[in-house]
């Protein structure tokens, strides 16, 4: 197999399938590495889902519907294994989180995507997408395999097999607005912003969309879960901009900071119509750059049209926190993001916590500035790799050389 670069790894992080080949090869082989870990179990299954499911996208039209069910565990015990505002909040750290999705059993069921309503049989769509937890009994074909699958976007999926039986045992309990949007023959794009000023959940808007709850009803569809969850963020960050566009800008310069999961943020606002720019540092030894040198790099800008120069998840969940943080406020600005991934960063566990940090750190004080140089001086002096930022942003390269040797002499 040729080699492939680092930074082709480190702009696809195993979902954008950029080599050509079609599986990342750098998931398999830490899939490999956790699964001999991992311990198979017998055929019938009873638990409460958290509620979580997932949609996988291979074999189109007919999908891997994944329903998952901590095994013998209580309610409240199930529910925090699909938790990400608690995990974030509470600041669990990976390997926690790689037990707590890998202790669920994920029972298969294959579903032609173009007929979602054949789940509704089976009351799984609703209790997917239930305000709480689900008993439910489950028979599998064969004890699971034990693997865990990773990707850049969605959170690990855990051993896994097909189901022959699955029951639901109590009742669901929806939230009123989803169950009424569910029954309606509304566009898919004004349920989710309907749903969101509601109050409903990202994450249970993301697990609508993908189970087809969601849409005109002769034209819902299953969604992969990764892309269920990319659009989700890329409209309701839409409808978020659109409210923005009249108002007035941030007054002062405002810089947020947080750190989770080996994942370093900044967030720079400053006065301006709308641009968004996104630079991700990856430092050499990380999951995606095994055989990088030095620090990999990858940037994604976005336009106040919404116009952004390249389709990134990552960058997806991260607008949309900023954009909620500048809605609350009624202020439109310009936004410069730095994520500043370590070595820590072991394992992709989903896009939920760029989300979250971000989220968290925007409830906080920010430093606030006079001067934009000032600010992005700033930044570069909380990274450890600042010239792999100056490299990748002319935002950060147009910072005055003389500021620049303020904080770190050697490069005078």
């Amino acid at each position: 197999m040729p080699r492939i670069s680092p930074e082709l790894c480190a702009r696809c992080k195993g979902y954008k399938r950029l080599c050509g080949l079609p599986r990342c090869p750098i998931l398999e082989r830490f899939r490999g590495q956790l699964s001999a870990s991992l311990a198979t179990r017998g055929t019938e299954l009873e638990g409460y889902t958290p509620p979580s499911s997932v949609v996988g996208e291979a074999g189109y039209p007919l999908l891997r519907v994944y329903y998952m069910v901590p095994p013998g565990e209580d309610e409240r015990a199930a529910s925090y294994h699909e938790a990400p505002e608690l995990w974030s909040a509470r600041r669990e750290p990976l390997h926690r989180i790689i037990a707590l999705r890998s202790s669920m059993v994920a029972a298969s069921l294959r579903v032609d995507a173009r007929r979602p309503e054949t789940l509704y049989d089976k009351e799984v769509v609703h209790a997917a997408l239930s305000r709480r937890p689900v008993d439910s009994e489950v028979v599998l074909e064969k004890p699971p395999t034990p693997r865990l699958i990773f990707d850049g976007v969605s959170k690990p999926v855990g051993p896994s097999s097909p189901a022959r039986e699955l029951k639901i045992v109590d009742n669901p309990r929806l939230d009123s607005k989803l169950e009424s949007l569910m029954w309606d023959d509304v566009k898919a794009i004004d349920a989710i912003v309907e749903l969101y000023r509601a109050g409903v959940s990202v994450y249970t808007i993301q697990r609508a969309l993908s189970l087809g709850a969601l849409g005109r009803t002769r034209n819902r569809r299953l969604v992969p879960t990764r892309w269920a969850i990319t659009a989700v963020d890329d409209v309701i960050s839409g409808w978020l901009r659109s409210s923005l566009r009249d108002k007035l800008e941030v007054p002062s310069i405002e810089v947020y900071e947080a750190e989770y999961l080996g994942n370093r943020f900044l967030v720079v606002l400053y006065p301006g119509s709308g641009w968004f720019e996104w630079i991700e540092i990856w430092h050499p030894t990380g999951l995606w750059t095994k055989g990088a040198r030095e620090p990999v790099t990858w940037r994604v800008t976005e336009d106040p049209r919404g116009r952004t120069s390249e389709v990134d998840g990552g960058f997806s969940a991260a607008r949309l926190a900023v954009l909620e943080h500048l809605y609350r406020r009624g202020r439109r600005a310009d936004v410069l993001i730095v994520r500043e991934i370590t070595p820590l960063y072991y394992a992709p566990v989903g896009n939920w916590h760029i989300r979250e940090t971000l989220r968290r750190a925007l409830e906080g004080t920010p430093r606030r500035f006079d001067d934009l140089d000032d600010a992005l001086s700033h930044v570069l002096s909380r990274i450890s790799a600042p010239q792999a930022a100056i490299k990748a942003s002319p935002l950060l390269r147009g910072v005055r050389q003389r500021r620049l040797t303020e904080f770190w002499p050697e490069l005078a």
